[in-house]
């Protein structure tokens, strides 16, 4: 980050590691055995269930809850991952609370839903950290299948076409595999590494090669992985960042906030992070989000988070808003980055309020600051990619690029809604697509 050596009021160990033991500890603690039985007693079980409809992986929700209900976790965790290989971390990271859970009858007729995610979160942990994978491996079909990313979407799409037969390579830009599960999700949402965890266990289905630190462009071109493989798939997610466009941008203290979360997810030592005094956060997403909790939890006397809507238009759920507040984050709508103000590095962030079409009011304010971070949005890099729409590779239902034997899913392709169990259910039926086409 453009911060170190540190300056400007941005410090490390502004807490101690007691304290910042406590501020990350988990979201929500998975339920015990008997928690377990009372919530899911507390499930309908109904036929025509609006909580299946409103999951993205179409999970079987009324069968894995008796699954739990009648004693069998395991079964439920099966039934799960039929569907969602990734249903542990998506019991992290889903918004529930605007899918499932907020059609739950229960939700509908007394305002408290069914805790599915903290259901499915309890019955996959009981495979996942016993080790065992439900699924076995197809005899191999001698076909080769690169995937291009090892986020949510390659994973998925991976993890199926290994299931039947078919021998993958993987590629990841980056170190390690995971993507955003791994990168981008706040570090309360998935502690004691169960990002990796959950890589490694989804990897003992066989048959899949992970090769990390090759991306497109720097030593793989997609022309070559369609002479060299039967099928490609992109799950290369978004990893350019959208500027401030403002003057004053490029100085030290001012940041991408995807940058700040992966720093800290990677981090062995939480004390060792940096943190400015007065933190601003641009942008009204779930990462937005992520970034200006953790500035607060790691010990920033004020964080402020600014967006240039309303509050009913933040991509953040109701749930992440309120979340921020309870821990001291201000949120300020309505009003967009002017300028940004120091002598080298950021002292000031000059805000201007916009009215509710984003025509600037002409009213202007000041908040002072050490340390911003832009979160407004990311866009998609890669050389000789299929044909675009809006800034991502156009895909139909099924994931088919414009060129033949490429398919692409994930937050890189227009298929998706930046959600990861979105991403998990396009590289999935991607890659029955592809199967379907190899095997014809």
């Amino acid at each position: 980050m453009s911060n170190t050596p540190f300056s400007n009021g941005i410090q490390a160990a502004r807490l101690d590691s007691v304290e910042l033991t406590e501020n990350f500890g988990d979201l929500h603690p998975r339920f015990d055995d008997h928690e377990a039985l009372v919530a899911s007693d507390r499930c309908y079980f109904c036929h025509d269930a609006p909580c299946m409809t409103a999951c993205p992986t179409d999970i079987d929700i009324p069968l894995f809850i008796r699954q739990i209900a009648t004693g069998t976790p395991e079964a439920a965790a099966k039934t799960i991952f039929d569907q969602n290989i990734l249903g542990g971390m998506c019991a992290r990271v889903c918004p529930t609370e605007t899918l499932c859970e907020q059609v739950c009858v229960r939700e509908t007729a007394e305002g408290n839903p069914v805790e599915i995610g903290r259901l499915q979160r309890y019955a996959t942990d009981k495979l996942v950290d016993a080790g065992q994978h439900p699924f076995e491996r197809a005899a191999s079909t001698g076909k080769k299948i690169a995937v291009v990313g090892a986020g949510p979407a390659g994973l998925s799409a991976a993890h199926r076409l290994a299931m039947h037969g078919h021998d993958i390579t993987v590629y990841d830009a980056r170190a390690k595999a995971g993507g955003l599960n791994e990168f981008g999700i706040a570090a309360y949402k998935s502690v004691e590494s169960f990002a990796e965890r959950e890589v490694d266990w989804l990897l003992k289905i066989g048959g899949i090669t992970v090769e990390t630190g090759k991306k497109l462009g720097d030593g793989l071109s997609l022309e070559g992985l369609k002479t060299e493989f039967d099928a490609v798939f992109l799950g290369i997610g978004l990893g350019g960042v959208n500027a401030l466009g403002v003057d004053g941008e490029d100085k030290d203290g001012v940041d991408d906030a995807v940058d700040f979360i992966a720093e800290l997810r990677q981090a062995d030592d939480l004390s060792k992070m940096a943190i400015g005094r007065d933190v601003v956060v641009i942008g009204g997403g779930m990462t937005a989000v992520d970034a200006a909790v953790q500035a607060k939890l790691l010990g920033a006397l004020n964080v402020s988070l600014v967006y240039r809507r309303g509050k009913d238009r933040m991509n953040a759920s109701e749930f992440e808003q309120d979340l921020a507040a309870s821990k001291g984050v201000r949120i300020i709508t309505n009003a967009s980055p002017k300028g940004v103000i120091g002598n080298g590095a950021v002292r000031e962030i000059e805000l201007e309020y916009t009215d509710n079409d984003l025509k600037p009011t002409g009213q202007t304010v000041r908040l002072q600051a050490d340390q911003v971070f832009k979160a407004i949005g990311q866009t998609l890099e890669g050389e000789g990619l299929p044909a675009l729409e809006w800034g991502k590779i156009k895909v139909d239902d099924s994931g088919r690029t414009s060129v033949d034997g490429i398919w692409a899913g994930g937050d890189c392709a227009t298929g998706g809604d930046d959600l990861t169990v979105t991403a998990v259910a396009e590289g999935r039926d991607a890659a029955e697509d592809i199967h379907a086409k190899l095997s014809a």
